[in-house]
């Protein structure tokens, strides 16, 4: 059962007279206790479409169409008062250094009561503080973090504090926008290994969005592509990292080391994204595709189903290596 299902989903960007095409025809179904990951380059329009979920956007130069439907609800036409009750309690995110949006001169325990106190005025003191010490258990963090002002903890804890807070309502739907890129490989692991048996634990379904193939391939079900705000393949990673059709889902894979099986060399996607305020016919990554054909440039691929839940946006659909 879909839990979020964003469907034609557009945004733009409107500055300095220019009209920026951050996100174009997104289609993504989130089914309940999924985890996927949003992959692709800086630029590719990951965090503008985790924004538009969340109903982040800077509503003075953003413009959203389409719908994203929430359990029934699509968020696109929901008053702020509705969003305010759904954000937070049903829908929550952790932020890369999310920790910097935290107070230098208040202690962790005070700060998470006064956002415990925005969805349940009426708690009590004891009450708040029990659910606090309770998350910290969650994501092992000791109670005298309760005490603590954020300058005492170390980049992992804060983080931890971080995760800590979203989870401070028990939402259904959470939201990592590279939350551990900030961190070491050994506490980000450390991390990812505790948001994991979390979402046993508590039934949540993920979004992950990163940068980082090899952290979507170790602890997500299914993963997204993206690339200059197209949707270019989708499924489960068991396929698309293994066996990836689109040649920009192949090029991302390349330009990754593996520590199994044999040496390859790394080898980066040539060119750079296009410009999004100019109208681009075809395929969007035609110009840096070396597999492309004449169709790529004049005609727009449409997303194909392969088999159950593997979807790809290609002409060709690939399937040989990069030559």
């Amino acid at each position: 059962m879909s839990l979020l299902e964003v469907k034609n989903l557009n945004v733009i960007y409107k500055v300095e007279r220019k009209e920026i095409r951050a996100v174009r025809n997104v289609t993504l179904n989130v089914e309940s206790q999924d985890s996927i990951g949003i992959v692709g380059e800086s630029g590719s329009g990951k965090s503008t479409l985790a924004m538009a979920i969340l109903q982040l956007l800077p509503y003075n130069i953003a413009e959203a169409t389409g719908e994203i439907i929430f359990d029934g609800i699509d968020l696109l036409k929901t008053s702020q008062d509705e969003l305010r009750n759904i954000r937070w309690k049903d829908i929550s995110v952790v932020f890369q250094k999310s920790m910097n949006s935290l107070s230098p001169v208040h202690k962790i325990g005070f700060q998470m009561g006064d956002i415990y106190k925005v969805h349940k005025p009426n708690s009590t003191n004891e009450e708040i503080k029990g659910r606090i010490l309770e998350l910290f258990k969650l994501v092992n963090l000791p109670e005298r973090i309760y005490d603590s002002y954020p300058h005492e903890l170390s980049g992992g804890m804060m983080q931890r504090v971080s995760i800590a807070l979203s989870l401070i309502f028990y939402p259904r739907l959470l939201i990592l926008d590279e939350a551990t890129t900030a961190l070491d490989v050994v506490t980000q692991g450390q991390i990812l290994d505790e948001i994991m048996k979390l979402e046993e634990k508590l039934h949540l379904t993920r979004i992950m969005i990163t940068h980082d193939v090899s952290v979507v391939a170790s602890t997500c079900k299914k993963v997204a592509v993206m690339y200059a705000g197209y949707l270019l393949e989708l499924g489960y990673v068991s396929d698309v990292l293994t066996r990836p059709k689109h040649p920009y889902t192949q090029g991302l894979l390349s330009s990754f080391p593996s520590l199994e099986g044999e040496r390859k060399d790394l080898r980066g996607i040539p060119g750079s994204l296009p410009d999004l305020s100019i109208a681009h016919e075809g395929c969007i990554f035609a110009d840096r595709c070396k597999k492309a054909n004449n169709i790529c440039f004049v005609k727009t691929p449409e997303m194909v189903e392969l088999t159950k839940g593997w979807k790809v946006a290609c002409h060709l659909m690939g399937g040989e290596d990069i030559e």
